[in-house]
């Protein structure tokens, strides 16, 4: 028989449907192709039978009555007859030469999905120019390519093998630097990994979550990806990101609801915007919310040393007196190494596990001793606001070309002056420009002295506890309105007060 032979025609097959989904139905034609070469191979069963059967009459009568014709397919499409086989050769070959001019890159094949199926008959007519016009526009000039597969089902498309080992390479390196990855690869070869060392880190494992595999194939070559495209595919299940122009009246929280999101969403997928960012009409939000379609978990161990905190012991001594506090054994911090396995998926830690953890110094535990004894005369070293409410009209330091020995308190609820703190009172009456004043002392090292008042209510050597009303605010002595003047006195020297009123 002239022209192909039965077993390249079946041979021709297929493995992409120009109509199909770039990452469902061409899996499908993947699956279909047996089923496809099944049925033809019928379908020339049945049209030899006719052959031999119309052969032997044709004996009877006249040998030379016979036609060939041919019928053409497209993948599973029946595009027609025509009589010559020579004329679907030149349009393979013409459509071949078109795309290879394109694709200069790619091993390209035009007959992998055009099925010529001859036929002898004894009349027919066919119609070469709609069928051969019918094929131009059907077939498709198919590359030789390698299938990236997950769980068995083709997603998407490179040129070889090797840009399949390169898209996975650039995958995980989405993940880890290339120095981190080199190390891993060179101590997979490695019957045992060295012990970690203080504060070192590597990566023990870097996997797909998902079972993937890849596979020789032929698809359109405008669906082969580069393994750069490939990669953002694969991280987010799109080519595409997808944007939002902003209109009139929009805010983050408005956008956000119309496309199913959170505010916090919308901010992690543009880094450049903050929640109180002024938007403009026409700026483009990205709205794209990855859906990975491959996952890369990464395991590292890490050793660190890590401080272990002393505890503060506080020991209360009713021999000393309230407000005494004494250091009896200063602390310190411990330390321990602690290795840990650490899990990661697409960069986020998943699960932190602690594998060892040795202690190399103890911590030593602060004790401080205070004292619990109160007496009326002696003070607590706590000092109470002096006043009932009020405000500080005037603090301490510089002030009109002199120096201001303490603080000014004016405006109270009510004008009652109280002990700071429990005390004996060693002075009272007036003092030059302090006017009316009382001098406490607590017997503890601090003196407190009570000026410009109106009124005294209290005589030297009274013991007055804390809070206790010693006198009346007033405005004596040089004063520009009522209010109380309070001072501290530690050890015979100024301080200010504000370091050491509860207030």
């Amino acid at each position: 028989m002239n022209g192909w032979s039965l077993e390249g025609a079946l041979s021709m097959s297929s493995k992409w449907n120009i109509n199909g989904d770039f990452t469902k139905k061409e899996t499908l034609s993947l699956k279909s192709t047996k089923n496809n070469i099944l049925k033809k191979a019928a379908i020339t069963t049945l049209l030899f039978t006719a052959i031999g059967s119309s052969y032997v009459y044709a004996n009877s009568t006249s040998a030379n009555s016979f036609d060939k014709i041919y019928h053409v397919y497209v993948g599973d499409t029946y595009i027609g007859a025509v009589s010559k086989e020579e004329a679907v050769t030149e349009i393979i070959e013409t459509k071949e030469q078109e795309a290879q001019g394109i694709y200069q890159d790619y091993v390209l094949d035009g007959k992998s999905n055009v099925t010529l199926i001859p036929e002898q008959v004894f009349s027919y007519e066919t119609d070469d120019a709609t069928t051969l016009s019918n094929l131009n526009e059907e077939m498709i000039v198919e590359a030789e390519s390698y299938a990236l597969q997950i769980d068995g089902q083709p997603v998407l498309y490179l040129k070889n093998q090797a840009d399949y080992k390169e898209t996975l390479r650039l995958l995980k390196l989405q993940y880890v630097t290339e120095d981190e990855l080199q190390k891993y690869e060179a101590n997979a070869s490695l019957e045992t990994l060295p012990t970690l060392k203080a504060n070192e880190t590597r990566i023990k494992e870097i996997k797909i979550v998902e079972a993937i595999s890849g596979g020789d194939t032929k698809i359109s070559p405008e669906k082969i990806l580069t393994p750069v495209k490939a990669v953002e595919y694969l991280k987010s299940g799109s080519l595409e990101k997808e944007v939002y122009a902003v209109q009139s009246g929009d805010v983050l929280g408005t956008i956000a609801n119309k496309h199913n999101l959170t505010t916090a969403q919308i901010l992690e997928l543009n880094p450049d915007l903050k929640e109180d960012s002024l938007l403009q009409i026409g700026q483009k939000i990205n709205i794209t919310v990855e859906k990975p379609l491959l996952n890369v978990q990464i395991v590292k161990e890490k050793n660190t040393l890590e401080e272990m905190p002393f505890e503060k012991i506080i020991e209360n001594d009713d021999s000393k007196f309230k407000g005494e506090t004494v250091v009896k054994q200063e602390g310190s911090n411990g330390q321990k190494e602690v290795s840990y396995l650490v899990s990661q998926v697409n960069g986020a830690v998943t699960e932190k596990t602690v594998t060892k953890e040795t202690v190399l110094t103890e911590p030593v535990d602060s004790i401080t001793v205070v004292g619990t004894k109160v007496i009326s005369s002696r003070g607590t070293g706590s000092f109470a606001w002096p006043a009932v409410g009020g405000y500080i009209s005037s603090k301490m330091g510089s002030r009109w070309g002199s120096y201001h020995r303490g603080i000014d308190i004016a405006r109270p609820s009510n004008y009652n002056i109280k002990a700071s703190d429990n005390g004996v009172v060693t002075a009272v009456g007036w003092e030059g420009t302090y006017g009316q004043r009382i001098v406490i002392n607590h017997n503890n090292g601090y003196e407190t002295v009570y000026a410009h008042l109106s009124e005294i209510k209290v005589s030297v050597g009274q013991v007055v506890p804390q809070g206790s009303v010693i006198g009346i605010m007033g405005s004596t002595g040089r004063s520009t309105g009522t209010h109380l003047h309070f001072e501290v006195h530690k050890n015979g020297a100024l301080v200010d007060p504000l370091s050491y009123l509860n207030y």
